[in-house]
């Protein structure tokens, strides 16, 4: 996709100008938080509940069925990152390059299909083998989805947006959780696997439709509205639609800050699927309870998630300070963390703070992500997300595994304490990032200025 020419983009520039003082006056549009938001997160918590669903399983019988430890536990649930290597860059350049509305729907309808074989195997080492393979089909839809978010929703809106879209993992956990101690209940963990493969394949149908890879390409969006979003991205002057070669993958491995968001990512994955992988278990040897209501309650830190994500992200768009938003939230899940365990004798103390751990949770993704677009330079978004979410994402494999393998050396107190550590690394590495992360931060009228 070639450059437009000097001429075009002046003329593309003054176009905009035009758009932004007639859409000013009035109203800003929100058509695309009704529609595009709604059906990203949706579709992502198919994939989350196909991903999580391994934590009901293990705290369900799977264990006992297969005769797994806790540490080959762990090395099930893991096993799944190491797969999700494999499409991280090539799926976020191909959604780039083509269609990331396209991108999407296949990797869903692949997800669906091996989410309904881990129902079917017989041993620890075949559910090894497809998890290994669920991780391959979802590796590029993280990054294809942000590529969408990115073209639909200006800086100023993207932290919030990417906040509510990465409630998926929170909504997975309110929802999942009562529903997979329903179907284990019901039937057994396998009956847990082979429904929510089905389910990937009913809201596939329901939400894609309401997806366009542009605003330029909806037909449901008004005109206004699509003036408004083309003004807007003229004024931050977005590239994201420049071509992504190998030259561009070599400068974006060779930015000191690729890696370092790389490694904040890694701190972040190793807390949220230690803590999240084990949460069932936790809590049912915590409350000394059965599979359903373990199950149930830990539909509630996931809630609690939901009401984090919203805050953070609406504190970081108002605010601006990516950065420093970034690193509160990581220190609270860390903070939180030691508690549960130092009240551990308590249990509803103890419980309390589990939920403060949930509040905390997911909430620094979605500011997190929206730092790469500010810190990687025009045309290098879509390979250095992909690259990030790749490497940062082995970080699940390492929590689960971790936890498990301390656990059956120690106890579970000790294991979660190393989750602590992982974090508050991650806290160091974010306060190092550059100022530019500062970034900007809306006014009282709603005007967007830089931060100072």
């Amino acid at each position: 996709m070639s450059a437009k020419p000097p001429a075009a983009t002046a003329t593309t520039s003054a176009t905009s100008a035009t758009a932004a003082k007639d859409v000013g006056a009035q109203p800003v549009p929100r058509a695309r938080w009704l529609r595009v938001l709604p059906a990203v997160v949706l579709i992502y918590v198919v994939a989350s509940l196909d991903k999580s669903n391994i934590s009901y399983a293990v705290a369900g019988g799977m264990s006992k069925t297969l005769a797994l430890s806790t540490t080959f536990s762990g090395l099930v649930a893991g096993i799944f990152f190491i797969g999700y290597l494999f499409l991280q860059v090539p799926g976020a350049m191909i959604a780039e390059r083509r269609s990331a509305k396209a991108y999407v729907a296949w990797t869903v309808a692949a997800f669906g299909v091996v989410s309904i074989l881990s129902g079917l195997v017989q041993s620890g080492w075949q559910m090894v083998l497809v998890r290994f393979l669920l991780g391959v089909t979802e590796g590029g839809l993280f990054p294809a989805i942000l590529i969408i978010i990115t073209r639909w929703f200006p800086n100023q809106e993207r932290g919030r947006a990417n906040g509510f879209f990465l409630m998926n993992g929170a909504i997975a956990g309110v929802v999942g959780g009562p529903f997979a101690g329903w179907l284990i209940t019901l039937g057994s963990w396998r009956t847990l696997f082979i429904a929510e493969g089905l389910l990937s394949f009913a809201l596939l149908a329901a939400c894609l439709p309401l997806i366009s890879n542009r605003p330029e390409e909806s037909t449901s969006l008004s005109r206004r509205e699509k003036d408004y979003l083309a003004a807007k991205f003229a004024e931050e002057h977005a590239q994201e639609t420049a071509p992504v070669d190998r030259k561009v993958l070599i400068e974006v491995l060779k930015q000191p800050t690729t890696w370092k968001l790389v490694l904040v990512y890694f701190c972040m994955s190793v807390g949220i699927y230690g803590f999240s992988l084990w949460l069932p278990t936790t809590i049912k040897n915590l409350t000394h309870t059965g599979i359903g209501m373990a199950a149930l309650l830990s539909a509630l830190p996931n809630l609690v998630s939901m009401a984090g994500c919203f805050f953070l992200a609406a504190w970081s768009d108002r605010r601006g300070n990516r950065r420093f938003w970034t690193a509160f939230g990581l220190l609270g899940f860390a903070v939180s963390l030691v508690l549960s365990n130092l009240f551990e004798g308590q249990v509803w103390l103890s419980f309390a703070f589990i939920l403060a751990c949930g509040f905390f949770l997911h909430a620094p993704s979605g500011v997190f992500w929206t730092m790469p677009p500010l810190l990687s330079g025009p045309g290098k978004a879509a390979p250095q997300r992909g690259l990030i979410n790749a490497l940062g994402n082995v970080g699940g494999f390492v929590g689960p595994l971790f936890v498990g393998w301390l656990t059956d050396a120690f106890n579970s107190v000790t294991s979660f304490y190393s989750l602590t550590v992982f974090t508050l690394i991650g806290v160091a590495i974010t306060l190092t990032l550059p100022a530019l992360t500062r970034g900007t931060r809306r006014t009282a009228d709603g005007h967007v200025e830089g931060h100072a």
